[in-house]
């Protein structure tokens, strides 16, 4: 079997999995089975691997006393095998509801279907009997039957609580199905089938809609899927149940750890479907590193091991475009409402981690360097909010403006005019002379007057600033506040130790670029500055970003030697927190920005900052991230305190991130360049 296209995404561990609502129609097991299997083409077409559909759908739920009629079911059985004949045509494994009887019983089952085989039969485990729900008048609960083979379409197939389908191939799966109720109960099937291996779980469903019930659905499937680490696929009946005394909204919903990935309208009138590609090695890497989860699965054994009915998946040849939205900027949402929320969070975590050190060093008065860039500015707005909540005057703040030989004049402007707008104690201390004398006294080229600007040139004056904060806080009884930021640490754009890499706190150190560019916006838009602050907070975000040591007609672009921040800001966050490979964090970046016209922007974001890159872009300062993370761990070895601030982690070698100074990048960069030939 051949790799799929580097475009697809079954060559990076996800696999397409639909849910789905047909138009029932009652007590009618052929025409149902011929709706089933017009949506099964149509998933079949969209490279999809796992389909499922609503509880009871061959026959419709709302059909009564029906249920137990013999020329009812035994036309659910010649359903089933149609749908088995048809399956051979079809790729993806199907999952159907229907009534099935088994030793003078009759349970509420799901139907595993693909390749022409019927590969096993889920009974129902918990009936309700509560509020409109009868089920125990018909069915008898499937809580217990294990090991057992059903006699189903001239095939005898496992049949049992007890029963998972595997799927392998190019990416290999494991499926766990459950039906309705049982995800209501405290210990649903889903939790033993999630901790014996299963990724995606299903759940055929039948419930009715009243107020507000669709959102405790949602709950439901959303915190099964974050408990179990896991996907969780949902379809509840809909279009042609019986209204004699109920309504079906046909609620169909994917979510993967937590995270809604699709959904369809619902009270649709005909049949309805949706699609995500589920991250099953996403899934996989999280349950390797939550420790307590790999804890449950030792502790808790299922009483009865599980049978694995296999089959074999071949993904569609050829591109396949991502079923799922990737964020462009992984620590700053598209969406408004959580944008915001995420950034009323981050800053106050930042406002509250700066104000308990002050108050537990029993120190009043900061000290820090006001640049006039994006960093030293936000760090100065938690600064001041910091000693507002301690009931403080914000001019124990002492802020300084150290111009160096390439400070132009528009940031130390900025940097005069934010320090008088946020009522600090302000000053300034030129470097210049002080830099000048040292490099004199190294022998330095420039100290003979030559215009020479090297690494110790920048770091010269880089050190000094930090050399004169840290004496300044001795002299008043102060604390150095830092403002390197999260991007930075990650990239190692920072002078070690006696530079800007080191402080008494650091408030940013958990905040990315990328992050922090909105959190300014979130304050100067949050009613709690003038608007003239306002002004100079936005004329502060639209300033290139750069370190002003290089002296020259054009400003020294920061961007241009770490690369842009978005990109750099994307791989860190899914290299740090999932471990994934380059060349899946590289199709991931291209999925998000190879066109800047689809998906969704942060609000605020300028329009000259909504750029697509191609992948040979992508895949080049991927590389550069890789070289530089790797050979800067040194520096991420010894940082001051700050707060985490984001679930996409931290870099603190106390924390988050741990990794020898010395370790090489060959390998992953091996697997990127093996892997996007570019």
């Amino acid at each position: 079997m051949g790799s799929p296209s580097f475009f697809s995404p079954y060559r990076h561990g996800f696999v397409r999995v639909a849910t789905a609502v047909p138009k029932v129609k009652l007590a009618d097991p052929a025409v149902n089975a011929a709706s089933v299997l017009a949506l099964v083409a149509e998933a079949h077409e969209a490279g999809v691997a796992v389909i499922v559909f609503p509880e009871l759908g061959l026959t419709g739920y709302t059909i009564d006393d029906l249920l137990q009629q013999n020329a009812l079911l035994d036309a659910v059985e010649a359903a089933i095998a149609t749908l088995a004949r048809e399956s051979e045509k079809l790729a993806p494994m199907i999952v159907v509801g229907a009534p099935l009887r088994d030793g003078g019983r009759l349970y509420n089952t799901a139907v595993a279907i693909q390749g022409g085989k019927i590969l096993g039969v889920v009974p129902k485990s918990f009936l309700p009997n509560y509020r409109e729900f009868y089920e125990r008048r018909w069915f008898t609960p499937g809580a217990g039957v294990t090991g057992k083979t059903l006699s189903l379409a001239g095939q005898d197939v496992p049949f049992g609580t007890d029963v998972l389908f595997r799927g392998e191939g190019v990416s290999a799966f494991t499926v766990g199905v459950e039906i309705c109720e049982d995800v209501w109960t405290p210990t649903p099937p889903s939790t033993t089938q999630a901790l014996a291996g299963a990724e995606i779980l299903l759940n055929l469903s039948a419930s009715n809609i009243t107020i507000g019930k669709s959102e405790t659905r949602r709950l439901l499937c959303a915190s099964q899927s974050e408990r179990m680490i896991a996907a969780y696929v949902y379809s509840a009946a809909g279009a042609g149940e019986s209204s004699t005394d109920l309504a079906w909204d046909g609620h169909v919903d994917i979510h993967e750890m937590g995270q809604l990935l699709a959904e369809t309208q619902r009270f649709s009138t005909g049949p309805a479907w949706t699609c995500a590609d589920i991250d099953v090695d996403r899934i996989r890497q999280e349950r390797m590193r939550v420790g307590s989860f790999g804890d449950a699965m030792a502790l808790s054994p299922p009483k009865v091991p599980f049978r694995t009915a296999t089959f074999t998946f071949t993904p569609p040849a050829g591109d396949l475009a991502l079923a799922r939205t990737i964020e462009r900027f992984p620590f700053t949402p598209s969406d408004p409402a959580k944008l915001r929320e995420n950034c009323y969070e981050a800053y106050n975590i930042q406002v509250q981690g700066l104000a308990r050190r002050l108050e537990a060093s029993g120190l009043k008065k900061l000290v820090i360097g006001i640049s006039g860039g994006l960093d030293s500015t936000h760090a100065l707005l938690v600064a001041a909010r910091a000693m507002d909540q301690l009931s403080l005057p914000r001019t124990n703040i002492l802020a300084y403006t150290l111009p160096g030989f390439a400070t132009s004049d528009h940031t130390k402007a900025n940097a005069w005019r934010l320090m008088e707008a946020m009522s600090v104690t302000a000053a300034e201390l030129d470097i210049r002379p002080a830099a000048t004398q040292m490099l004199k006294d190294l022998g330095h080229p420039f100290g003979r007057g030559e215009p020479v600007y090297d690494v110790t040139f920048e770091n010269v004056q880089a050190g000094l600033r930090t050399d004169y904060l840290f004496r300044l806080a001795n002299h008043n009884g102060a604390l150095v506040v830092g403002t390197g930021d999260l991007s930075e640490l990650a990239l190692g754009w920072c002078t070690y130790g006696v530079g800007d890499h080191m402080s008494h706190y650091n408030p940013n150190c958990g905040a990315p670029k990328t992050l922090i560019q909105h959190l300014i916006r979130f304050v100067a838009h949050s009613g709690d500055v003038p608007a003239t602050t306002t002004a100079l907070l936005e004329d502060i975000l639209a300033t290139e970003i750069s370190p002003e040591l290089v002296p020259g007609e054009k400003t020294q672009a920061t961007e241009s030697f770490v690369g842009p921040y978005a990109l750099q800001d994307f791989n860190l966050y899914y290299f740090s927190r999932y471990g994934m490979a380059p060349s899946k964090i590289a199709f991931l970046a291209w999925s998000a920005w190879h066109d800047a016209g689809h998906g969704g922007w942060p609000v605020g974001l300028p329009k000259d900052a909504r750029k697509a890159y191609d992948l040979p872009e992508i895949k080049k300062w991927l590389e550069l991230f890789l070289k530089r993370f790797f050979a800067n761990q040194f520096k991420r070895s010894a940082v001051p305190n700050g707060p985490k601030i984001s679930s996409g982690g931290a870099l603190s070698p106390r924390g988050d991130w741990r990794m020898p100074s010395d370790a090489t990048a060959d390998a992953w960069l091996a697997e990127l360049h093996a892997n996007v030939a570019v």
